[in-house]
């Protein structure tokens, strides 16, 4: 049976990480993967230019059981730190909105980056090894169907449940349960909203439509893009918001965070009197919603009464809408919950209970904003577990 000081489960973001942080202390590293690739979501992110990190990374951006679990393995491990290496392998990046860094080419070099760092620290990945069982007497043995290993420790990183089509399951939830952690309740979240009934009706017509907006659930908001789809809302605020909602709840609508909607009508009333209303509108948002809005009026705007113009105003800053579901792990860019924070050290991620197990990245219950926090979780959660493997 092969021997190994540690074996991680899943060649994504953390599990990279995680053995390079291993690799580079001197320990002999194995990382399994039943899939053919390493990093496949780390290939598909950002559009295919992997938006690596965040600048603005802070623990408030993050949700969890425990607010608190997430500040350690960031503190240690920080945006700067990944930048850092990024540069040292001559990677080119730029700064978007928010905060948010991506490669100015293809995410190939991110996981070329990993995998290299990897092979220099002398670490083992064997791709297209699919897990049968994890065991542990003296020793934790790992069963795959390309033989056994066994190691002292053992890290679950192999994410959440979200993107099935890229080869997620519950493996890693599956072993934590089996061995004994709590887990959190999982939903998909960074995930589009879906609606039924009058609001899909309308909202169908103007599917491409995207514009500026405020996304507000419960105590949350969120202001960037959104877009229309015909099964109901996405766009980078729908998204943010999906890690707040949940079922039964509404969710409520800004499409126009700058401007005070009711004085603008007013004013158009008393300086465009002959204007139409759809016209009026399209000053402010893109036309298909304007017609929409304007819902077949054509009267000219001297003829809307205030009433009717308030009436509109209040749909325009502060649209109340009941989400039907959402469009769930398929779609989902992460997903909510997973192996509780209780059960692990928020210093090493190793499993109080179990001597030797750790779970790091989507597997935990720390879920990031959009814009490169998740990533930056994946690596500050592997660089914490490698340093005390």
């Amino acid at each position: 049976m092969n021997s190994f000081d540690v074996v991680i489960l899943g060649a994504g973001a953390a599990g990279l990480m995680c053995a390079m942080a291993a690799g580079q202390r001197g320990r002999r590293v194995l990382v399994l993967d039943h899939a053919n690739q390493a990093g496949s979501k780390i290939l598909i992110s950002g559009g295919g230019r992997c938006n690596f990190t965040n600048r603005d990374t802070v623990p408030e951006r993050f949700f969890s059981e425990n607010p608190h679990f997430a500040k350690s393995a960031l503190r240690r491990y920080t945006p700067a730190d990944f930048l850092g290496l990024i540069e040292k392998h001559r990677i080119a990046w730029h700064e978007k909105t928010l905060g948010q860094l991506f490669c100015d080419g293809s995410a190939r070099a991110v996981v070329a980056m990993l995998l290299a760092e990897c092979e220099a620290a002398g670490v083992v990945i064997r791709l297209n090894h699919r897990i049968l069982d994890v065991s542990r007497a003296e020793r934790f043995r790992v069963d795959t169907d390309r033989g056994s290993f066994e190691a002292p420790a053992v890290v679950l990183a192999t994410g959440g449940l979200s993107i099935p089509k890229m080869g997620a399951t519950d493996l890693s939830l599956r072993l934590a349960k089996r061995f004994g952690l709590a887990l959190t309740p999982t939903r998909p979240a960074l995930v589009p909203l879906t609606f039924a009934g009058e609001d899909l009706a309308m909202m169908q017509p103007l599917s491409g439509v995207a514009l500026d907006s405020l996304a507000r659930c419960g105590r949350g908001s969120f202001r960037e893009a959104m877009l229309f789809t015909h099964r109901g809302l996405s766009g980078p605020a729908i998204l943010q918001v999906s890690s707040l909602w949940r079922e039964g709840e509404a969710i409520t609508l800004d499409l126009l965070p700058d401007t005070d909607a009711l004085a603008f009508l007013l004013e158009r009333k008393r300086t465009r009197p002959r204007a139409e209303l759809r016209t009026v509108l399209a000053e402010l948002v893109p036309q298909r919603l304007a017609l929409a809005l304007a819902a077949g009026a054509t009267r000219p705007m001297a003829e809307l009464p205030d009433r009717e113009l308030r009436r509109l105003a209040e749909l325009l800053k502060n649209r109340r809408l009941l989400p039907s579901g959402t469009e769930g792990y398929a779609k989902a860019e992460v997903t909510l919950g997973g192996i509780s924070t209780t059960a692990l050290s928020s210093q090493t991620m190793e499993a109080t209970a179990v001597p030797g197990l750790f779970a790091i990245g989507e597997a935990v219950d720390v879920t990031g904003w959009l814009g490169g926090y998740n990533f930056q979780w994946a690596w500050a959660s592997g660089w914490a577990a490698g340093q005390a493997l």
